[in-house]
C-alpha cells in the first residue's frame, strides 16, 4: 500500500467513525465510548494529512505561477521565492504523517512500576542502585509526575539491594520504557584507598502499570504467604504478621512487600506489582510471536543486556544501543535524561518507519 493509499484510507475511517458518531443510537453506549476515542486519535493524524495535503497543493499552484510566461514577471518572481519556502516544508510535513502512521504502543500511555536492583559489585552496585533510583526520581519530579516508592530494601550504609515504585503522570511508560537493562558504573569506590577504578552495575526494569481489565487473575492461582517484618540484618520491625509474599502459580513469579504495617495495605502493594510483572510478560510473549516487529525496537528489550555505562572520572555518559556519549553526568544523575530519551526514541522512530515500509 502506498502513501497516498495510506492516508486516504485514514480519512475515509475518520468520516465514517463521525458518520457513526452522529448515530443517536450509538450515544452513551461502549461503543461509543471506543469510537470516540478512535475519533480523536484519527483526528490528530487527519490534521496532518490535511497540512501535507494543502502544502503539496500550494506548491502546485506556485509552479504553476513561477512558469507562467503570460503573467506579469513581478508575480513570476514572487512565486518562485515563495516556491522554495513551499517546496521545503513538504518533506517535513510528510515525515509527520508518516510518523503518526507508525503503530502505537498501546501501553505508551499507562503509569509506570520502577524496578531497580543492584547487581554485580557487592555494596558499591547497592550504592549506584540508590543513584539510580535517586536519578528516575528527579525525573519524575522535573516531568510533573508522581513518584511513590513503594518498598526498599537497604543495605543500612546508604546503597539499596532493590526498590520499587509507582511512577504516575503523562506518557510516563513512554519515555522511561527504554531505561529497562543493565546500567554500568565505573567509579572509584570511597573506601577504595587506592584509587583503583571499579566497575559495577544495577538492573532497571521499567513495566506498564496494569488495570484489571489488562490482566485478569483467578484467586485460585495464588498463594499468600504471611510473615514477619524484618528489618536490615534480620531485626525485627514488626511483632505482626503483616509482610506478605504472593505467588501466581502459573507464572512463578513471586512478589514480597514488607514496608506497610497494614497486611492489607502490603498485599494490595504486592497486587499491583504482581499485575504489572504478569502484563510485562505477556507483552514480551506477544513481541516474540510478532519478528518482524522485534526489529523495529531499540536494541532487543532483553533485561540482561548492557545499555549505558556512567564514567565517573570522565564525567561521561555512554548509551550503548545508540552510540550516544554525553560528557555531563552530574546533569543525567540529577534527573537529566531527556536529551539521551529524546535520543532514544527517534532512533525507534526511525527503526519502526523504515520497518514499516
Amino acid at each position: 500500500m502506498t502513501f497516498e493509499d495510506k492516508v486516504t484510507r485514514l480519512r475515509d475511517r475518520h468520516a465514517e467513525v463521525g458518520t457513526q458518531l452522529a448515530n443517536p443510537e450509538t450515544a452513551g453506549s461502549e461503543e461509543f465510548a471506543r469510537l470516540s476515542k478512535e475519533y480523536a486519535d484519527l483526528a490528530t493524524i487527519v490534521e496532518a494529512i490535511d497540512a501535507y495535503r494543502s502544502a503539496v497543493a500550494e506548491t502546485g499552484e506556485l509552479e504553476l505561477m513561477a512558469s507562467d510566461e503570460s503573467g506579469e514577471a513581478d508575480l513570476r518572481q514572487m512565486a518562485r521565492e515563495e516556491l522554495v519556502t513551499a517546496r521545503q516544508r513538504i518533506p517535513e510535513l510528510e515525515q509527520r504523517v508518516r510518523l503518526l502512521l507508525i503503530p502505537k504502543d498501546e501501553a505508551d500511555e499507562k503509569n509506570a512500576i520502577l524496578e531497580v536492583r543492584a547487581g554485580t559489585g557487592g555494596e558499591e552496585a547497592a550504592l549506584f542502585a540508590s543513584v539510580l533510583l535517586r536519578m528516575y526520581q528527579r525525573y519524575a519530579e522535573i516531568k510533573g509526575w508522581r513518584f511513590e516508592l513503594m518498598s526498599a530494601n537497604d543495605t543500612g550504609i546508604g546503597g539499596i539491594k532493590e526498590a520499587s515504585a509507582a511512577i504516575t503522570g503523562r506518557g510516563v511508560f513512554a519515555r522511561l520504557k527504554f531505561e529497562s537493562g543493565v546500567h554500568r558504573v565505573q567509579r572509584v569506590p570511597e573506601t577504595e584507598a587506592s584509587g583503583r577504578i571499579h566497575t559495577s552495575a544495577a538492573t532497571v526494569a521499567v513495566l506498564p502499570e496494569a488495570e484489571d481489565v489488562d490482566v485478569r487473575i483467578e484467586e485460585k492461582d495464588l498463594r499468600i504467604d504471611v510473615f514477619r517484618s524484618s528489618g536490615p540484618g534480620g531485626q525485627s520491625v514488626n511483632t505482626t504478621d503483616s509482610a506478605v509474599r504472593v505467588t501466581h502459580i502459573p507464572t512463578g513469579i513471586v512478589v514480597s512487600q514488607q514496608d506497610e504495617k497494614s497486611q492489607h495495605k502490603n498485599r494490595a502493594k504486592a497486587m499491583k506489582i504482581l499485575r504489572a510483572r504478569i502484563y510485562d510478560l505477556e507483552r514480551e510473549r506477544a513481541d516474540a510471536e510478532r519478528a518482524a516487529e522485534r526489529k523495529s525496537q531499540v536494541g532487543t528489550g532483553d533485561r540482561s543486556q548492557r545499555i549505558r555505562t556512567y564514567n565517573f572520572p570522565q564525567s561521561r555518559v555512554t548509551d550503548h544501543r545508540i552510540g550516544l556519549t554525553l560528557h555531563k553526568l552530574e546533569q543525567v544523575l540529577d534527573g537529566g535524561l531527556d536529551e539521551l530519551i529524546d535520543a532514544l526514541i527517534a532512533e525507534d522512530q526511525a527503526a519502526r518507519l523504515a520497518d514499516a515500509e
